[in-house]
């Protein structure tokens, strides 16, 4: 069987030591089996793991290797998706359920690196850029917004007090978030991995299920061997393939690109970024940026639907990077990389229930970090019998995208292109 091993990233490059986890050669009970090492698997088995359930997590290639061990590895609250948008969408009472949710993940990140002692350059502070007084009149409601729902670690940045957090002429205010922050992403999921063995559960990795046999007893099968379980959560997400074809229809793998210059100096990334805080613009088409442990500046942006890996992602990067800072024209690149999210068609994530047994949560659409760490809180809660909040997101209504399988990529990719060019307008 062949060995899948980390893309040639600078977390791959930079992460701490793990042990080599085998694959699946046997045939194993358990009470649930987890498909998936990234971070919705991990949060639910460690979540599980900690309410006295047995555990086996399998993993297709290595632990993290997914969108959670490539990410920009910011921190960032609510959904792809605000509030306000789920109020309108599906009423106050559901809303206020997903509202008390939309800071929750953060706040679990925190604990866990804490309460495991992970040592992934845990830092605080977020910022929004805003790029036209219209994005910044968005934020000034999304203040209030989340100031209702008690988010309350929030400022205001005019145009005098975003220059003092980041040195780009572009941006004509912000909102600093200090319940926002950055991580190193594939060190964190490690971290994670590791506390979840260190609870007695077991993580077999290069074991992709290939196969899912549903029933009283579900059976996950892997090219070496199976597993029988009472519950299943299915947490494959971009990778999961066609694994469970009724998930596959609702949602479409995207890539985005990211880039890690060289390690630039204590003085320049000062400069650049004073208080250390990570950002990002306001525009539909977002780009990202944050200082790493090591003073490189990690860059991400652009969107390639259908998750094709382009030829030549510094040519797309690099020119965002420099209209952000042109001071860093003379910088070398050392890293660049790409990596899969799953894209929804209400960019809300899809959650539920296959038969009595078989979980899932599915869909962050590249606002992932903090909602599946929640995620894996709420699959716990429904396994334990406590269901309201995990029927919060599972009561979320969900489409397929128009034309099916064959057009969804052009769909989305016109829908991308015509929200660009309101970006450019200003409009």
């Amino acid at each position: 069987m062949a060995n899948t091993s980390y893309p040639a990233s600078y977390y791959a490059a930079s992460a701490n030591p793990a042990p080599s986890r085998p694959a699946l050669q046997d045939d194993v009970e358990t009470d649930v089996c987890v498909i998936g090492a990234g971070y919705t698997g991990l949060s639910s088995a460690l979540f599980l793991l900690e309410h006295g359930f047995k555990v086996t997590v399998l993993e297709a290639a290595k632990v993290g290797f997914g969108a959670s061990g490539r990410n920009g590895g910011q921190i960032v609250n609510s959904y792809s998706r605000d509030i306000d948008v789920i109020e309108r969408s599906v009423g106050p009472q559901q809303a206020q359920l997903l509202g008390n949710m939309a800071f929750e993940g953060g706040r679990i990140i925190r604990e866990r690196v804490a309460k495991y002692q992970i040592q992934c350059d845990l830092k605080d502070g977020g910022v929004f850029a805003a790029l036209t007084a219209k994005q910044m009149g968005h934020l000034e409601s999304q203040k209030r917004l989340w100031e209702r729902f008690g988010h309350t670690q929030l400022e205001l940045l005019d145009q005098r007090r975003i220059r003092e957090v980041v040195a780009c002429e572009e941006y004509v205010g912000g909102m600093l978030d200090m319940s926002g922050g950055h991580i190193h992403p594939l060190n964190l999921a490690l971290g994670e991995a590791a506390a979840v063995e260190s609870l007695g559960g077991v993580i077999y990795e290069q074991s992709p299920a290939v196969r899912i046999e549903r029933g009283a007893s579900p059976v996950v099968h892997t090219p070496q061997g199976k597993v029988r379980a009472k519950f299943i959560i299915v947490a494959g997400n971009a990778y999961l393939g066609n694994l469970v074809p009724e998930l596959a229809a609702k949602s479409m793998p995207c890539g985005t690109q990211v880039i890690a210059t060289e390690p630039l100096g204590d003085e320049l990334a000062h400069r650049l970024l004073p208080q250390d805080y990570c950002v990002e613009d306001c525009n539909y088409l977002l780009d990202y940026y944050r200082l790493t442990g090591d003073k490189r500046l990690i860059f991400g942006g652009g969107v390639v639907y259908g998750a094709r890996d382009p030829a030549n992602i510094e040519a797309i990067i690099r020119p965002k990077m420099l209209k952000a800072f042109p001071q860093l024209k003379d910088v070398k690149i050392d890293y660049a990389w790409t990596g899969n999210f799953l894209l929804t068609l209400s960019r809300l994530p899809q959650v539920g229930r296959l038969g009595d047994n078989i979980y899932y949560s599915q869909g962050c659409s590249g606002h992932g970090v903090t909602y599946t760490h929640l995620a894996g809180k709420v699959l716990a809660e429904a396994l334990r019998g406590q269901a309201e909040r995990f029927d919060a997101f599972a009561d979320l209504p969900h489409y397929p995208f128009p034309g099916g399988q064959l057009l969804r990529t052009p769909f989305a990719a016109m829908g991308a292109w015509y929200y660009g060019l309101r970006d450019k307008l200003g409009v």
